[in-house]
């Protein structure tokens, strides 16, 4: 199976949640073509959760998982440190006081 460019997939991503009228934007740009992706959940009261996608070897399927959830400033450390061992990494920013990230919807999840 082809896999897509992490910038395409950020850029679907973007335009998906822009459909909906979620707000959302690229904190650090990655490598455009490998680049692993990181996506943090403002919800706009000091909260915050950053997940990231796993590997599952039992079932051969891709999850995103929590990296760090709690105050946001954590999460932002959290981040930055992941940062610091990867610098191709994505940082997509979400904001929205309800959760909402879309990552549970088909083909976004793949």
């Amino acid at each position: 199976m082809t896999r897509l460019t992490a910038e395409f997939w950020v850029t679907a991503y973007l335009a998906r949640l822009r459909l909906v009228d979620i707000p959302a934007f690229v904190v650090a740009r990655g490598d455009a073509t490998a680049g692993a992706v990181l996506v943090k959940m403002n919800t706009l009261d000091g909260q915050a959760e950053a997940f990231q996608r796993s590997f599952d070897l039992m079932t051969g399927e891709r999850a995103w998982m929590t990296l760090s959830k709690g105050d946001e400033a954590d999460v932002d450390a959290a981040i930055a440190k992941q940062r610091g061992f990867d610098r191709d990494l994505w940082v997509i920013e979400v904001e929205d006081r309800q959760g909402r990230n879309l990552l549970d919807e088909i083909g976004l999840s793949d």
